[in-house]
């Protein structure tokens, strides 16, 4: 199927109000469309059908599903147009760097003093031992001139080649794009695959680079959380070094995390409810952190740090919902975060944010 007859469709499914998800899985050029012929929302209640699953970071709430029985699927292959890629080896440098008029209107824009109020909040919470990190995070609004939202999905995928990138629409529910580096749980037979993911430094034309003691201890605290989770369901289990990787222009630590599921002992939705959200998108431990988020984050992410992909009976492969936005009319929501651990410098955390949110708005139209 040509790339133009592939879009022609999703186009056609969108101006229909009809539910989609297209997606390109991490490293690979096929993308995916998964159409679903009714606007039933369809809701997973023990991730057993076969289908693509959309969930939300409160783990309370319902998740969507879009049932494969229900649904034509097509697939394509895409390719990034010669001299077309956009900004994606322009590196954001330091926002020291950015001139001290533009650097403040922007954070006056962004809401930078109540973000870093409720940073210096949730040290607070970590110097009584209610935790020891928590995940903050905000919302960021862009109005847009032209909001096409396939264009904005082919901006994606030319600037995110290792990421799965996808774009998400049901009619009851809304349109969601995002690039998130981080999967969850891969599931292929009786092997199971995660990683644990944290830390974040803007990349500079190198990978050797020097993480501070914050960023290493957030990665060990996701990585044993991430092994504790699945101990009572599998039979082996491994893992790797600490790597540092590349997300767009952002560095992360990396511990890849793999082995034997044990099918006697394996449910695979108390599998879930185990490892979502992770210590990466919530904190640790999770209960405490995740209730000092939902009461004092002032809004609701939603399918922000949820996850999403498909489900079958032998093989499964989600994903944590970052790096995403959700298109509201003319606008885009951004939606960004960072750890928050004893260490933290509030300052910093935002600075974090504002870079954050520039490489995701180098997708949308200028």
């Amino acid at each position: 199927m040509t790339s133009e007859d592939f879009f022609g469709r999703i186009e056609q499914q969108h101006k229909s109000k009809l539910p989609f998800v297209v997606y390109k899985k991490p490293n690979t050029l096929a993308i995916k469309v998964i159409l679903q012929q009714d606007s039933e929302l369809y809701i997973t209640k023990n991730f057993s059908e076969n289908g693509f699953v959309f969930a939300p970071f409160n783990d309370k709430e319902d998740a969507v599903l879009m049932p494969l029985e229900n649904s034509e699927v097509l697939s394509s292959s895409f390719i990034i147009p010669i001299n077309e890629e956009i900004h994606s080896n322009k590196v954001i440098e330091s926002d020291n760097e950015i001139p001290a008029e533009v650097y403040l209107e922007r954070s006056r824009k962004a809401g930078m003093t109540k973000h870093i109020n409720l940073v210096q909040k949730g040290i607070d919470a970590i110097k009584t031992n209610r935790f020891q990190k928590v995940v903050l995070s905000r919302q960021e609004f862009v109005s847009l001139l032209d909001n096409n939202p396939i264009s904005i999905f082919k901006n994606l995928l030319n600037s995110y080649s290792s990421a799965f990138v996808y774009m998400w629409y049901h009619p009851k529910v809304g349109l969601w794009l995002g690039a998130t580096p981080e999967t969850l749980l891969k599931i292929e037979g009786s092997r199971f695959s995660t990683m644990a993911l944290a830390g974040t430094q803007q990349y500079k034309g190198t990978l050797d680079v020097e993480w501070k003691n914050k960023e290493k201890e957030e990665q060990q605290l996701v990585t044993d959380y991430i092994i504790s989770s699945l101990q009572s369901s599998v039979k082996e289990i491994s893992i790797s070094k600490i790597e540092t990787i590349k997300a767009g222009n952002l560095l992360h630590l990396k511990t890849a995390i793999f082995g034997t599921l044990n099918f006697k002992l394996l449910n695979f939705k108390q599998l879930l409810s185990n490892l979502h959200p992770t210590p990466a998108v919530c904190g640790f431990p999770k209960g405490p952190a995740k209730q000092f988020i939902l009461k004092n984050e002032d809004y609701n992410r939603e399918y922000y740090t949820g996850f999403l992909g498909k489900i079958d009976s032998d093989n499964s492969e989600l994903f944590v919902n970052l790096r995403c936005m959700q298109l509201e009319n003319n606008q885009a929501v951004l939606y960004v975060g960072g750890g928050i651990t004893k260490d933290s410098i509030p300052e910093n955390e935002w600075d974090e944010t504002l870079n954050k949110t520039e490489i995701i708005k180098r997708a949308l139209p200028s």
